[in-house]
């Protein structure tokens, strides 16, 4: 049975053991240097092993610490040991204020192994590479491969093959789909003709195949039925995928097996964790919504007669509308007078509407001699206060808590191709760009660059970074935020 291999911890089993040895030492060590004898006797210090064990596992396999651990540098491999250790660090320390049992345990003892941590797992890491590379015992795990390949393709596919899967396959030899005089290809030899192929995997150590080519002819579909008729596992290079996204992988659709590929996407477990995340968020902002309204819309009532919230048309993911609601912070007749004022907007693209001062703005006023008098709505509107009943988006599932901002149908209009990446995911009431500064970006095409990156580099842990964020500049005044 074919072992399907992804880019996570189980990938590099040994270096997790590796890892955890060198916790455990560098506890015991601290242990012998805090107290000048080990204390495993008493069952509060194995206790805290255990956790610090189960802990250290948890970071790695949710951090995905290993990932790329045989092609870093030493100073690579340094920065991903800094974020392990602190990791395990900064959890264990949560681990004992929660349980309320951090006076149980010497802080030093903590402290020391941190810091041991940190030199052993580095100089382990360091030491089992060298080992792996100048022995055969990473050889042994590695799984023999047959390449099938175009003549004219079969440089560059070795040289991505070996470049990106040298830890996983051993390329066991070359097979040219048609007559090539070269007998070897980066020192891997070529074995056989197409014809022999078959012959040559049923009597040769042969985990898999990997077939490249641009089409396939009458002697690849016989080639490729009888490695149907051996079950051996046979990896297609599909034609055009590097045009496909980042993230390809196999899916059926309608009974039809394809490559499915999208710059990022999330799995279950992680939808479900971010729609969670949605729903709880959600809640919460709801209530503080309604505690805003019962103090401003009095405010807003007084200064500006007619509704307090205010909706207008967004366009959301890939394109489909839906209803966002605000706390107004204009006046009725905003959108009628905003032609007028597009001479004054700061983005001259027209992508964006931005003005240094904006007369639509409940309360803003200018005197005779300038002066300029900042209202209700200019105080919504820089605290991010107007932004709230967008809460009540997320909770109908219409938005998330972190996202790209959703454009309105004019702005929408005027999108290129590479506009439109902001709108694969799901809008958000925060996200990179406003957390990098969004009043300060008057620059659309920096806008899209934040937005596409972050949904080329999305995570659970990115929304957490951006939520927390969000809440200290939205605390701190931020014009923004949100």
């Amino acid at each position: 049975m074919y072992k399907r291999y992804r880019q996570e911890w189980t990938k590099h089993l040994d270096f997790v053991i590796v890892e955890e040895i060198s916790l455990q030492i560098a506890y015991l060590l601290a242990m012998y240097i805090r107290f000048g004898h080990i204390l495993y006797p008493e069952s509060m210090y194995k206790e805290l092993a255990v956790v610090l064990f189960l802990i250290d596992f948890v970071v790695v396999m949710s951090l995905n610490t290993m990932h790329n651990v045989l092609k870093r540098g030493f100073f690579l491999e340094l920065v991903e040991t800094l974020k392990n250790c602190t990791a395990v660090f900064g959890f264990a320390v949560v681990y004992m204020y929660a349980l309320k049992v951090s006076e149980d345990y010497s802080r030093i003892l903590l402290f020391v192994t941190f810091l041991l941590h940190i030199v052993i797992s580095y100089v382990t890491r360091v030491v089992w590479k060298i080992i792996l590379a100048h022995t055969k015992i990473n050889d042994s795990r590695k799984f023999s491969m047959l390449v099938v390949v175009d003549p004219d393709l079969a440089e560059e596919t070795i040289a991505n093959l070996t470049a990106g899967n040298g830890e996983i396959y051993k390329i066991a030899g070359i097979v040219f789909t048609r007559k090539d005089k070269r007998t070897e290809l980066s020192g891997i030899p070529v074995v056989c003709d197409i014809e022999d192929a078959s012959s040559y995997i049923c009597r040769e150590w042969i985990d898999s195949v990997f077939v490249g080519v641009e089409k396939v002819t009458p002697r690849i579909d016989r080639f490729m039925e009888d490695c149907e008729q051996m079950t051996i596992p046979m990896h297609f290079a599909v034609s055009g995928v590097r045009h496909m996204g980042s993230h390809p992988f196999g899916n059926r659709v309608g009974g039809i097996t394809v490559l499915t590929a999208a710059a990022r996407y999330a799995s279950p477990l992680e939808h479900a964790i971010k729609r969670g995340m949605d729903i709880v968020g959600g809640l919460i902002g709801s209530l503080i919504t309604l505690i805003i309204l019962a103090v401003v819309s009095p405010m807003i009532k007084r200064q500006s007669p007619g509704p307090v919230i205010y909706s207008q048309i967004r366009v959301g993911r890939n394109g489909r509308k839906f209803r966002m609601y605000k706390i107004r912070s204009m006046h009725t007749n905003a959108d009628e007078i905003k032609e007028e004022l597009m001479e004054q907007n700061r983005n001259k693209d027209g992508m964006m509407f931005k003005l240094d001062y904006d007369p639509r703005v409940i309360g803003n006023t200018v005197d005779a001699d300038g002066t300029v008098h900042r209202g209700i709505g200019d105080f919504l509107r820089r605290r991010s206060l107007d932004e709230f009943p967008q809460f009540f988006n997320v909770l109908l599932g219409q938005m998330s808590l972190v996202g790209t901002r959703p454009p309105t149908e004019d702005e929408w209009e005027k999108y290129k191709f590479h506009h439109r990446a902001r709108l694969v995911c799901k809008p958000g009431l925060t996200g990179l760009w406003q957390t990098s500064g969004r009043s300060s970006i008057t620059d659309f095409e920096q806008v899209v660059m934040l937005d596409t990156k972050y949904i080329t580099e999305w995570s659970i842990s990115m929304d957490i970074k951006l939520i927390l964020k969000t809440i200290w500049m939205v605390i701190k005044g931020d014009e923004g935020a949100m």
